[in-house]
């Protein structure tokens, strides 16, 4: 039964209650008449001596149905009383859960945007490291001097000993800049191994010291800078060293 029915049937269970009272009151005062009225009044003229004998009181015909009457609405208004209270206490339950509910809910999102933010600020960190990494990251040009600068970059991690005037004096000489040369009539191109690159190693001079990290291939300039550099390390101690054929 809803709030509004049980409302409803109060209002009206109410006014009855009062129309009943007022009933009982009447039917009460009217006995109480009765009682205290001797039954021959109506003949007597003259004023009567008041007896001494005491008045009895008796009930009239209908007090005992009154009061059955009564005991039942005041037992219904109790029922009622009882279902409103009910319904206030199920509507009051009710409201309650919806507010819990409602506090979820509203946790759960605050919750998913706090991680979502989390997430972002952790992605933003890690391009903002990635974009200085890179910006540390000299950029080398693809030229004669982007290779013996990238050459010493890579040496110096590897603790091999140069420097730029020792490297650039030994590549003119040797190549003339040139990754793409190749010598093929010295002694070592009539055994089959001629010398190629910019400071002209041969394969298995290449093969053994060459730097990782690099391209395996001795016509790459930084390969061949820094497998040439290795080698006149062990060989002369520095490729600063090298003043003619080594």
């Amino acid at each position: 039964m809803s709030v509004s029915s049980i409302s409803g049937r109060l209002r009206r269970l109410n006014k009855t209650q009062k129309l009943s009272a007022a009933g009982i009151s009447a039917v009460a005062a009217a006995a109480l008449s009765l009682s205290l009225v001797p039954g021959n009044a109506d003949a007597e003229t003259e004023p009567q001596a008041i007896s001494a004998a005491p008045v009895v009181f008796t009930s009239a015909a209908g007090a005992p149905q009154a009061k059955t009457i009564q005991s039942s609405l005041i037992e219904q208004h109790s029922t009622a009383e009882q279902l409103v209270k009910a319904a206030d206490a199920a509507k009051a339950k009710k409201a309650h859960a919806v507010k819990e509910k409602a506090e979820a809910v509203s946790k759960a999102k605050a919750k998913k945007a706090k991680k979502a933010k989390a997430k972002k600020a952790a992605a933003k960190r890690g391009h903002q490291a990635a974009s200085r990494s890179e910006s540390r990251t000299p950029a080398f040009s693809n030229n004669l001097d982007g290779w013996i600068k990238e050459s010493l970059a890579i040496m110096k991690s590897k603790g091999i000993p140069g420097t730029y005037d020792g490297l650039h004096r030994n590549i003119i000489r040797e190549s003339s800049g040139n990754p793409k040369a190749i010598n093929d009539w010295d002694v070592n191109a009539v055994n089959g191994v001629p010398s190629k690159g910019l400071l002209q190693i041969i394969k298995p001079t290449f093969d053994a010291y060459h730097v990782g990290g690099t391209p395996h291939d001795q016509y790459d300039p930084v390969a061949n800078i820094t497998a040439s550099a290795n080698y006149a390390a062990d060989k002369y101690g520095s490729i600063d060293n090298v003043d003619s054929a080594y």
